[in-house]
């Protein structure tokens, strides 16, 4: 772990680093491509569930709100050009190992859980448009695919997840062109996208659809990851970071009032594949399966991009001596981690089988909350540090409300099942679990090994 009082790396001058070929075009690219996904797929009938018709509200609020922490890892990336992302900036404004590792654990975990959330996805409605299979089977199946492709090489699966990316936004924008469709034709009830009625009255009603909504903006945070290959990190990622949300939000936005607009409001709470409704009611013929097979596509790349990360984090735990060294070890021949792969498959098995796709989905949003409180508070205490280069400085009152906002997110008032504070109070157990193991193996190796009782 570096200690605190390093000078920060100037961000033209990474020695020995990766290479910087990244330009602001693509990392809005990536952002955007990032954050499209399962979530807005599979969830617009649940966020339904807590206001009405007026779906795009939550998927709004949750847009200012991903906002306001985006500004504090703005400022973070081109203060500290460096891969590592959370677990960096925790590490460096607290300098405590262990809340260093349960921040990336967390990361680690909200990835698992996401793509578990995907797996039910893909197992549902849009799935049965071609083979009749019982939920968990499907899901199940469906990891086992991701698993396969994950190690095969990691070459091999961005190939995959840049195809996977262009088809999930080329679905995303045929229920755009429904919607101005619609609007022309006059077919549709645009009065009912504009209905709010919330369950639990207004306030708390928008909290919750925004607690859930807040799972399909999730990806923004993992660009910070290309800080090292950016060409002009403290430059480009600004306008790439509030670029890509933008252009996401205003994408959620129309897709989620066409889906209100065509189709009854029951309907979509009821679906576990809303968009395909969408489709099914639109007045502008195109074939439900080929729509079905492309959100079966944007929903495997959810899974893929959140299976990858999450391996790896774990694999490069276990390189540092953070988790048991087994979980570091790498295929001979595919040069892939998998005993990595294979710890995270496994417990996103488990996750499969004991949840629904909002109560993962949820947990993936409470994990990420926390951890985004955390660095909304990092870039305030960092600010005790200077840079010799110039980079971005969010006006104090953003981070400092994205702070809170994060925590009243975690909040039961959110409407949040208790299922889901245990299911994410487990896996962040399994985490202090495999630190413990790792301190105590380490602590047997120092006492076999007379030579290493004066290290640290």
């Amino acid at each position: 772990m570096a200690d605190a009082s390093v000078e920060p790396v100037d961000p033209r001058q990474l020695d020995g680093g990766l290479r910087r070929v990244i330009g602001r075009k693509v990392l809005m690219l990536f952002v955007v491509g990032d954050i499209l996904g399962a979530g807005i797929y599979a969830l617009v009938g649940q966020v339904s569930e807590k206001v009405g018709g007026a779906v795009w509200i939550p998927f709004l609020v949750a847009f200012v709100l991903a906002a306001l922490t985006a500004t504090a890892y703005v400022e973070l990336v081109g203060k500290y050009p460096q891969a590592a992302g959370a677990a960096l900036y925790t590490n460096r404004a607290f300098g405590v190992p262990f809340v260093t590792f349960i921040v990336a654990f967390a990361v680690m975990m909200s990835g698992i859980t996401s793509a578990s959330a995907a797996a039910r996805a893909f197992g549902g409605e849009y799935l049965a448009e071609f083979v009749s299979l019982p939920t968990l089977v499907g899901a199940l199946g469906f990891l086992a695919l991701v698993t396969l492709v994950n190690l095969a090489g990691i070459s091999e699966s961005i190939k995959v997840n840049v195809a996977l990316t262009l088809v999930e936004a080329f679905g995303l924008l045929v229920i755009m062109v429904i919607g101005v469709f619609a609007l022309v034709t006059g077919d549709g009830d645009p009065g009912r996208a504009l209905e709010f009625h919330p369950a639990n009255g207004a306030f708390l009603g928008v909290l919750g659809g925004t607690a859930l909504a807040f799972y399909a903006l999730l990806g923004f945070e993992d660009s910070v990851n290309l800080a090292e290959e950016a060409k002009e990190p403290a430059r480009d990622f600004p306008a790439a970071l509030f670029g890509g949300l933008a252009v996401t939000v205003v994408i959620y936005v129309a897709v989620a009032f066409t889906a209100t607009m065509l189709v009854e409001t029951e309907t979509l709470r009821e679906s576990t594949g809303p968009l395909l409704e969408v489709v099914k009611a639109a007045g502008l013929s195109f074939p439900p399966k080929l729509f079905a097979l492309i959100a079966l596509l944007a929903v495997g790349n959810t899974a893929l991009i959140n299976m990858i990360m999450a391996s790896r984090l774990v694999y490069g735990m276990a390189r540092e001596g953070i988790v048991p060294k087994a979980l570091g070890v790498v295929h001979p021949a595919r040069r892939t981690p998998w005993a990595a792969i294979l710890f995270t498959v496994g417990l996103a098995a488990i996750l499969v089988s004991t949840g629904e796709v909002g109560g993962l989905a949820d947990t993936t949003v409470l994990l990420l909350l926390v951890v985004f409180a955390v660095v909304n508070v990092c870039v305030l205490v960092l600010r005790r540090e200077s840079v010799e280069h110039e980079h971005f400085r969010a006006p104090t009152w953003m981070p400092a409300l994205g702070a809170v906002a994060c925590l009243v997110l975690t909040l039961p008032i959110t409407g949040r099942e208790g299922a889901v504070y245990l299911r994410a109070a487990v896996l962040i157990a399994v985490g202090v679990v495999l630190w413990l193991v790792n301190r105590l193996l380490i602590g047997r190796t120092r006492t076999a090994d007379p030579g290493a009782a004066g290290g640290k």
